[in-house]
């Protein structure tokens, strides 16, 4: 079995080969919160690749049998945790529901879709994990429907202490699949980038709310 450093970089290597990760500390990226970085993210783009979804799918079911334990239920974070947490449902034989953001405008005004009873132990899958402001609203969420979340694991988690800190007040465990580090190290060891690149990446990380201002 893979030792959880090797699975970290292989899934590094195919966030970054199908560019699901980009990497521009020179022409930096906006994000929606006003910060210039040097990455950009959207780990959807897995799902058109079946070898990496598959991968993904089976190291995330490694990863709850063995770091998790007896779960009732999986759960996604809309948008990005949907499709992967499904499928990671489908191969446990689980129930699978998901969160949206906020409850609908309309209809029922659901927040929580799909069938999540009291008591159940659960895990909560995202995409990724940058400040955790939008994975602890669901765990929030599905908490006050007395679910029981028994952690949150992630493709991808940038690594920043203010997400790190709210998981930890939150009472909530936090386990991701790979994480910027790892991505970095692996980008400059593979020539993805040059050492210059990789000292800004590091520069960022420190301060990314003032970086580049």
């Amino acid at each position: 079995m893979l030792q959880y450093n090797e699975v970290a970089e292989n899934v590094a290597k195919s966030l970054l080969q199908v560019k699901a990760v980009k990497l521009s500390p020179k022409k930096p990226f906006k994000w929606a919160s006003g910060w210039n970085s040097p990455i950009y993210c959207d780990n959807r783009i897995t799902l058109s690749y079946p070898q990496i979804r598959t991968y993904i799918r089976q190291e995330f079911v490694k990863m709850i049998r063995e770091e998790i334990g007896h779960i009732d239920l999986v759960v996604g974070v809309a948008t990005g945790g949907i499709a992967i947490g499904a499928l990671v449902a489908q191969e446990l034989g689980m129930p699978f529901a998901y969160v949206r953001s906020s409850s609908k405008g309309h209809g029922l005004s659901n927040q929580i879709e799909g069938v999540v009873e009291s008591g159940q132990r659960a895990v909560v899958i995202e995409d990724l994990v940058s400040t955790g402001g939008s994975s602890l609203q669901a765990i929030k969420a599905l908490r006050e429907v007395k679910c029981d979340v028994k952690g949150l694991i992630s493709i991808f988690n940038y690594g920043f202490d203010v997400a790190k800190d709210a998981f930890k007040e939150a009472n909530c465990r936090m386990l991701s699949l790979s994480d910027y580090d790892v991505l970095i190290e692996y980008a400059q060891k593979s020539d993805y980038i040059n050492k210059g690149d990789y000292a800004k990446l590091k520069k960022w990380r420190e301060d990314p709310a003032n970086w580049k201002k």
